[in-house]
């Protein structure tokens, strides 16, 4: 796996508003999205001679769909220039429901952007409304239709539960409504609220309870099981794809741990057992890369153990989960003697499979997928 090129992560600091339950890094003014556009041009520059190639690229955010197509037009045919892209490359663009037009996504598309994640989050106009989405569910059907018409085939859809007010009912309905225009991509979300999140205050003012871990194990296999009647393939805890080849590639070089370049403010990266991110300041970040100065505001080193650990962590949040014989090639053990005695647990209450080669979460094991990594 560590011979796969890297994947290109475009973080756009920018939002008209913040949603309630977000802890990503924005900012709600546009003033310097001309300024930051001319300064993440600079920023791919600095790379080239470290990271020559890559096969997935993914513009997230943020809003990117704030941005215009000459602006992404300028971003893209500087990461063609610096870099190669292989021409079966994945490009994905996350896009607000709000934004768009059938035009806007003729334009997507005409530049190389051949994979959209719409993030409608429910079809239901409370539960956005809750949520602080600036979108009303007949945008979100109607962004779909848009990027239909314009010719997309590769399409995405982030949905997410676990929202005060929302049964398991309402969900089935959720899901229900997405499924007639077959995406090619469900990404089905636990909500889950950092203590920065405004919705996390509205939960502690109110006494609002999250769900207990009986709900949510009933959401999660709910929703495994509604997408599986459907034939989709669930190849990550939260991830589902109608076919193989609509995985997200880029996404799975996180879970693969493979390298991967992150441009932007608080955009992270990773190279061998490197790790290092950029100041979450998108004034602070223009102060540097105009210049030609590199923004990166931190790094760690990672020991061999913190290596293993996260291999764990991530590849057993996917149905692939471990290949035993790359993992004894990469860190020189053997991973079912050096965990025997927990491994066989594991397997004996179902929560792991060992089939040809490869240590694989059960769909029970993939619910509790966060723990499985303390092996």
């Amino acid at each position: 796996m560590q011979n796969e090129k890297a994947g290109l992560y475009i973080h756009i600091p920018f939002c008209q508003s913040k949603c309630a339950y977000c802890n990503f890094y924005s900012i709600t003014s546009v003033n310097l999205m001309p300024q930051f556009v001319a300064g993440l041009v600079n920023e791919i520059k600095l790379y080239q001679r470290q990271f020559d190639a890559f096969d997935t690229v993914y513009i997230g955010g943020g809003t990117p769909s704030l941005l215009s197509s000459g602006q992404l037009s300028d971003i893209l045919s500087t990461i063609n220039k610096f870099h190669k892209l292989d021409k079966e490359t994945e490009i994905t663009m996350e896009v607000n429901p709000g934004d768009v037009s059938v035009e806007y996504f003729k334009s997507l598309l005409s530049l190389g952007i051949n994979r959209l994640n719409i993030g409608v989050q429910s079809f239901d106009d409370k539960i956005l409304r809750f949520l602080g989405r600036r979108h009303s569910a007949n945008e979100a059907r109607q962004a779909i239709r848009h990027a239909r018409a314009a010719g997309f085939k590769n399409l995405g859809i982030d949905l997410i539960y676990g929202v005060y007010g929302q049964s398991i009912n309402l969900w089935k309905k959720t899901l229900a409504q997405a499924l007639p225009f077959r995406p090619e991509h469900l990404s089905c979300y636990e909500l889950t609220l950092e203590a920065s999140a405004p919705l996390y205050k509205r939960y502690l003012e109110k006494k609002i309870k999250k769900l207990n871990e009986k709900q949510q194990k009933k959401f999660f296999f709910t929703t495994a099981e509604e997408l599986g009647k459907a034939g989709y393939i669930h190849y990550e805890v939260s991830n589902f794809a109608r076919k193989n080849n609509f995985k997200s590639r880029h996404n799975m070089k996180y879970w693969r741990h493979t390298p991967y370049l992150g441009l932007g403010p608080a955009a992270h990266s990773f190279f061998k057992n490197r790790r290092w991110w950029n100041v979450k300041s998108v004034k602070d970040y223009l102060n540097n890369v105009p210049q030609g100065i590199s923004p990166v505001e931190s790094e760690e080193i990672l020991t061999a153990e913190q290596l293993k650990l996260e291999t764990l962590f991530l590849a057993l949040r996917t149905k692939d989960g471990i290949d035993l014989r790359a993992y004894q090639k990469r860190f020189r053990t053997d991973l079912l003697e050096e965990k025997k005695m927990v491994i066989e647990s594991l397997i004996n209450s179902k929560l792991l499979e060992l089939k040809k080669g490869f240590l694989r979460p059960t769909l029970a094991g993939m619910a509790v997928a966060d723990s499985l990594a303390l092996i």
